[in-house]
C-alpha cells in the first residue's frame, strides 16, 4: 500500500507526528491510525465513502477529543455528509471515540454488543449468513467473525477487495477466548476470500516485527520496525493451519507473521 505507518516516538513527550494519521487508500477510502502516544493500541480505523453516507469503521482507544480529535478529521474528509458508524467488534480500544458522534447531525451510532450489531444487521442467525451495507454506489458485506469477541464481524468493500478483519486476523498476538468460535470465523473467511477478489487483508493492530515470530512487547509505545498492516490470503490460510496445528491447546503459540493465544480470561479486555 505504499505507506509509513506513525509507529511512535522514543520519547512520548517530544513525540511530533500528528494525533491521527490519516492515508488515503483512493479517494474515498482513507485509512486512518492513533498515535501511540496517546494510546499505546494505536489501532486502526476505517472511513469508506459511498454517494449516500459514508461508513466508519471504529473509533479508537480515546475518547478525549483534545488529545484524540477523531471526529474533527472525519469531517474534515466527509464534511457535514451521512455518517453510519459501526465497530469489528466491542472492545474499548475500537468504541471509545463514539462518545464524539453522539451529537453529530444525519449520524447513526450503532453499539458494538452482539444483540445491538445483530438487530442493526438483520442477522438472526448469528454467526450464519451475512449482512450487506449499502452507502449509495458502494456495498459492503459484513462477516460475523466471532471468537476473539462475540461480537466480532469483518467487513469486505467489494469495490476495492479490501477485507477487515479487526482483531480477527492481523500482524500481532491474535488472542482468542472461544476457540471453537475463532476456528470456524478463520474457516469462513479463508472460504470468502478464496470466492471473492480480495486484494488486502486489514486487521486493526501491528504487534509483530519484521523478524519471523517475534512481537513487539505489550504496551510498548515505539515501534520502529514493523511489518506492513495488509496481509494477504495466502496469510490468512496459514492462520487457518496453524489453528489446526494447535487443536484447541491453550497456551501461546508462536509463528512467523502472527502469535496465537489461546484461552483469554474473561476481563482481559475490560
Amino acid at each position: 500500500m505504499n505507506v509509513r505507518w506513525i509507529h511512535g516516538s522514543p520519547s512520548s513527550k517530544h513525540d511530533t507526528d500528528p494525533e491521527i494519521q490519516v492515508h488515503a487508500y483512493d479517494a474515498r477510502t482513507h485509512i486512518l491510525r492513533q498515535n501511540m502516544s496517546v494510546h499505546y493500541e494505536a489501532p486502526f480505523m476505517f472511513l469508506i465513502q459511498g454517494t449516500r453516507r459514508s461508513l466508519l469503521v471504529d473509533t479508537g482507544a480515546t475518547a478525549d477529543p483534545q488529545w484524540f480529535p477523531l471526529r474533527a478529521v472525519v469531517d474534515g474528509i466527509v464534511g457535514g455528509g451521512e455518517l453510519l458508524v459501526l465497530h469489528t467488534h466491542s472492545h474499548g480500544d475500537h468504541v471509545a471515540g463514539d462518545v464524539q458522534f453522539r451529537d453529530r447531525p444525519r449520524t447513526e451510532v450503532v453499539g458494538a454488543s452482539l444483540e445491538e450489531l445483530t438487530a442493526f444487521l438483520g442477522l438472526e442467525r448469528w454467526p450464519d449468513g451475512t449482512a450487506t451495507i449499502d452507502l449509495g454506489q458502494r456495498s459492503l458485506d459484513v462477516i460475523p467473525s466471532p471468537g476473539h469477541d462475540a461480537a466480532s464481524v469483518s467487513f469486505f468493500d467489494r469495490s476495492t477487495g479490501l477485507l477487515l478483519t479487526g482483531d480477527t486476523v492481523y500482524p500481532g498476538r491474535l488472542y482468542v477466548r472461544d476457540w471453537g468460535a475463532y476456528v470456524a470465523t478463520i474457516g469462513r473467511l479463508v472460504a470468502f476470500a478464496e470466492a471473492h477478489d480480495v486484494r488486502h487483508i486489514l486487521g486493526c493492530h501491528i504487534e509483530m516485527t519484521r523478524a519471523p515470530g517475534r512481537d513487539y512487547k505489550i504496551r510498548t509505545t515505539y515501534q520502529p520496525d514493523e511489518p506492513p498492516l495488509e496481509m494477504t490470503v495466502g496469510q490468512l490460510r496459514d492462520v487457518l493451519r496453524a489453528v489446526a496445528g494447535i487443536d484447541g491447546q491453550p497456551g501461546v503459540h508462536v509463528f512467523d507473521d502472527f502469535i496465537v493465544y489461546n484461552g483469554i480470561p474473561d476481563g482481559y479486555f475490560g
